[in-house]
């Protein structure tokens, strides 16, 4: 049997446009779906849209002193374990990506994602050339800004009619109020239900939830990306998805 291979996909370090900080990918929407794959028996190549070191969500290191993701000991083992740290350094850049050479593509979400990807026309080019190629093409989290703008060949968004999740509104508004001011510039829900023809779904904030339509799969925030990982893996294995297939966690 031939080994899968997928393509996981992380944000660029930048700025907060309202809040100043520096932001970056979220750690764990790399490291879990990273660890479900490498479990399934499948090689995992980790890239960024422009190449470089990439910088995670300060929140999303187990090591933090917010003590936010201090319960994520994969997260923790991934930074420690210097053969996966060095999975994050000098990462090479989408440009010469060939779908052909992979089975599957993973955006992870983050806070960088909100600037970076969602005006990246590269990337959101890559994104649909899987999804066209018919290969399991999911998002994470804020990664799912991408589906705001990605489009087909035939000039049509890629999420229509299509069923699909991202980050809540009602978690932006536990965020916001967390930190004491908005964090993002806009709202990926907010936007999603402003789109004609395309289905937007959310579970109760916080939940493991993950959605497969076809080979889109997306998963709601830093808590689906396990999940989702596993809709890839049922995608890759041959199992049917004839309607729009949720898949929430524990």
């Amino acid at each position: 049997m031939t080994q899968k291979n997928v393509l996981i996909v992380a944000a660029n370090p930048a700025v907060g446009p309202l809040t100043q900080w520096p932001i970056g990918f979220w750690m764990g929407e790399l490291t879990h779906p990273y660890a479900a794959f490498i479990e399934a028996g499948y090689a995992v190549d980790v890239r960024s849209p422009k190449g470089g070191t990439l910088e995670v969500d300060s929140y999303s290191d187990p090591e933090d002193e917010s003590g936010y993701s201090a319960h994520d000991l994969l997260s923790l083992g991934f930074k420690k374990s210097p053969a996966h740290a060095a999975l994050l350094e000098d990462t090479a850049s989408i440009a010469d990506v060939a779908v052909a050479d992979y089975d599957a593509i993973l955006l992870a979400g983050g806070q960088s994602p909100m600037v970076t990807f969602m005006e990246d026309e590269a990337l959101h080019a890559l994104v649909a050339a899987f999804y066209e190629a018919g290969k399991p093409t999911a998002l994470l989290c804020h990664g799912t800004c991408v589906l705001l703008k990605a489009t087909l060949s035939t000039g049509e968004l890629l999420v229509t009619h299509k069923t699909w999740t991202g980050f809540s509104d009602a978690e932006e508004d536990d965020v916001d109020a967390t930190v004491g001011q908005r964090v993002q510039p806009f709202r990926i829900e907010s936007e999603a239900r402003a789109l004609a023809n395309t289905a937007f779904v959310v579970a109760p904030a916080w939940s493991a939830f993950a959605v497969r339509d076809g080979h889109l799969i997306t998963g709601q925030q830093q808590n689906s990306g396990r999940v989702a990982a596993e809709l890839v893996i049922e995608a890759l294995s041959g199992v049917p998805a004839p309607a729009p297939t949720t898949r929430a966690g524990l």
